[in-house]
Formats: structure tokens, C-alpha cells, sequence
């Protein structure tokens, strides 16, 4: 927590604001998570909803393109009623009552919705992460990614006599030191199933400086009781109850066969012993929770896309100074794109592999560095 330094002149100012404003009234963020102690300020105004420029939409699957504009007119999806009187998103069945059940793998948990398919589901995903403050700085239904942007987390600023003064009108003059994002993955999953994830990411600015008179921005690891507060919200936004949300949670089916490292000819690969689906899916996951972030993805031909990501760099350029002054970097600049080949071997057994753009297993420091990555999220 931190407090910005005020000059007299400055602090007159607030004042004077102060009391103009007690005519006039202010408006204040809306308390979004009072249950969870989580409440969130977006760091910037939301961008255009848009894919990235970077992104190609050329061989991707129409499965995850979204409805038109228009459908939630009448084109949304009709409700189906449980046993126990839920108008929900998924279609009950004896084996899902609710029409949907939580799986994990460790400590991830991501979310099974019956007989909707992604296109049906992402209008609902974009409204959640909107009713619940936060700006989308990524949109792209064609290759199933959606992710909010930096957001301030304000539930740990004391609400002492400044912040209910000066602070109301210069909100500014306090600051949490901490920033979250979250990621959605939204996947068409086998028997018409879709698959939902919700991967959380952390910066915290900590003092610098003999005293204190400078900051820097530091990653905190992931919070996966976090990841599941807002997996249980999306369930209630999908028709549950708070109460039968966490008895999902809490029954969430285990989803894991252990990853091998595999060495042929000095080309390493990972083996596992599950389907391509479930596959596709944990590598993905297991992406999520690297520095790697993922810029495309082709399912048909099992390609993920991915960068190494500096998550301080891109808080400094989506901040107002880096908006006034940050020159986007060259292609050359952002680093190597490393193709994470995600290939079945037959039916029950599926190999994973770093390829070059030829299809060639990749033998180089940087794509067995992935591959040990790799190996630990999955194990």
C-alpha cells in the first residue's frame, strides 16, 4: 500500500475540489466483491473488442466463432430447467443433474458445461467478466481466448479519514500496489461438451531504494482460491446457486495421467497416457501457468503458438506514460515464437513436442527448457 506524495499547493487543490464536488456529488466504484473482500479498479479504459493484428484467422475452426450482435435479441440459447428448479446454461443429465461438473488437475480446476458449444457460451463470459468490473483487453472467440485487462485489487486499502476526504475525489492519491488479470479459455471438449478455464496473474509493486523512494513491479505467484471464487461466479452466472457452485467445487472430478519426458535421438517429447482432447486442454492449462503466453492456436493441426511474456513490461506500457511515450516493438523485438505440438498417437496416448515451422522436432536449449516447463505443470 502506498500513498502518493502530495505538495501543500496540491493537497489545497484537492480540497477546493473536495468541496465542490460535496455540491455536486461523486460517483464511486460499485463494492463488486464485498462477499470475497475483492474489489477491483481497471488500470485504463477499456480498448475496442477486437482480435489482435498479430493473431491470424486463417485455418481456424468455426466452432468458436461467436454469434452475431444481434442474437442475444432472441438467438440466445433457451434455458433448461434441473430437478431442483435452475434455469441453467447446461443440458442435465443423470450423470450431471446441473448440467455442468467441475474437473482438476493439481490445484487448476476448469469448468464442464453440457451440450453448449463455445459460440452458444461466450456472450455469457463476456457479460460475467463485465458485470463484475473488469475491461477486456482481449476478445478473440475465434481461437477461444478471452482476457481482462490489469486490474487494481482496492480491498486492502484502509479507509482511514484521507481516503474518505482527498481520496474520494483523487482516487489516485491511494494505491493497493497490486494488479490482477485473469485469462479465459474457452474450448469445444468431446460429446458436445465446452471446457472453461480461469487462469489468475499477479504484479505487486514493491520499494526500491534506500528510502523507499522508488518501485519496481514484481510477479506474485498465481492464486488458484481465487481462480475458483471466479469459477464459482460464472456457474451462479450460469444459473446455480452460490451454495450448489461450491458443491461442485468441492466434488470436482480428477483429471490427471502423468507426463513423460521422452528422449529419441536427442529430440525430447512428452509423453501422455489420455486422449488428444483432454490433452489439448491440460497443455493448454499448463501454458497458462508459465511465462509463455499463447498467441494463436490451431486445434486441427494441434499447434499452440507461444512467446515468452514479460508481464512488468506490459504493465509499464499499458500505463498512461507508456500509452504517451511506449513504441510497440518490432516483430524482431518480442522475442522468439515457439510451436508447441500437441499430436495423438493413437486413441489413449498423445506425445507433445517443440517443431519448427517444418514440423521438425526442435532440439534447442530454449525448446527443452519448454518441454521441462512443461513437464512440471503437468505432473
Amino acid at each position: 500500500m502506498k500513498r502518493s506524495a502530495f505538495t501543500t499547493d496540491a493537497v489545497r487543490t484537492a480540497a477546493l475540489v473536495l468541496a465542490l464536488a460535496s455540491l455536486a456529488g461523486c460517483d464511486t466504484l460499485n463494492d463488486w466483491f464485498s462477499g470475497d473482500k475483492v474489489d477491483y479498479k481497471t488500470t485504463g479504459s477499456a480498448p475496442a473488442l477486437q482480435v489482435p493484428g498479430d493473431l491470424t484467422a486463417n485455418g481456424l475452426q468455426s466452432q468458436y466463432t461467436a454469434p452475431p450482435v444481434g442474437a442475444a435479441l432472441g438467438g440466445a440459447p433457451q434455458r433448461s430447467k434441473t430437478a431442483a428448479g435452475n434455469l441453467i446454461e447446461g443440458m442435465p443429465s443423470a450423470q450431471d443433474p446441473f448440467g455442468m461438473h467441475v474437473e482438476r488437475d493439481g490445484d487448476r480446476r476448469w469448468l464442464v458445461v453440457d451440450g453448449r458449444s463455445p459460440d452458444e457460451l461466450w456472450p455469457q463470459i463476456q457479460e460475467f467478466w463485465q458485470e463484475n468490473g473488469f475491461a477486456l483487453k482481449t476478445d478473440a472467440p475465434a481461437i477461444g481466448i478471452m482476457q481482462t485487462d490489469w486490474a487494481e485489487n482496492r480491498a486492502n486499502i484502509p479507509d482511514d479519514w484521507f481516503r474518505r476526504t482527498i481520496g474520494r475525489v483523487i482516487d489516485f492519491a491511494y494505491s493497493s500496489g497490486t494488479r490482477d488479470r485473469f485469462a479465459t479459455l474457452v474450448e469445444r471438449g468431446p460429446d458436445g461438451t465446452t471446457d472453461i478455464s480461469i487462469t489468475h496473474s499477479a504484479l505487486e509493486e514493491m520499494l526500491t531504494g534506500r528510502e523507499g523512494d522508488s518501485s519496481r513491479w514484481v510477479e506474485r505467484p498465481r492464486n488458484p482460491v481465487l481462480e475458483a471464487v471466479f469459477l464459482a461466479k460464472l456457474m451462479q452466472k450460469f444459473g446455480l446457486t452460490d451454495a450448489q457452485s461450491k458443491e461442485l467445487l468441492a466434488d470436482a472430478q480428477t483429471a490427471v495421467a502423468p507426463a513423460k519426458i521422452e528422449m529419441s535421438d536427442g529430440e525430447p517429447t512428452l509423453d501422455l497416457q489420455e486422449s488428444f482432447d483432454r490433452a489439448w486442454l491440460r497443455v493448454g492449462l499448463a501454458l497458462d501457468r508459465t511465462n509463455f503466453t499463447v498467441d494463436n492456436r490451431d486445434r486441427v493441426k494441434g499447434i499452440y503458438f507461444v512467446r515468452y511474456a514479460d508481464s512488468m513490461e506490459e504493465l509499464k506500457r499499458d500505463g498512461l506514460l507508456g500509452k504517451l511515450f511506449y513504441r510497440k516493438p518490432t516483430a524482431d523485438k518480442q522475442g522468439p515464437e515457439f510451436l508447441v505440438n500437441v499430436r495423438p498417437a493413437n486413441d489413449s496416448h498423445t506425445q507433445v513436442a517443440i517443431v519448427d515451422a517444418d514440423g521438425h522436432v526442435d532440439t534447442s536449449t530454449e525448446a527443452k527448457r519448454i518441454i521441462t516447463l512443461l513437464h512440471a505443470q503437468l505432473n
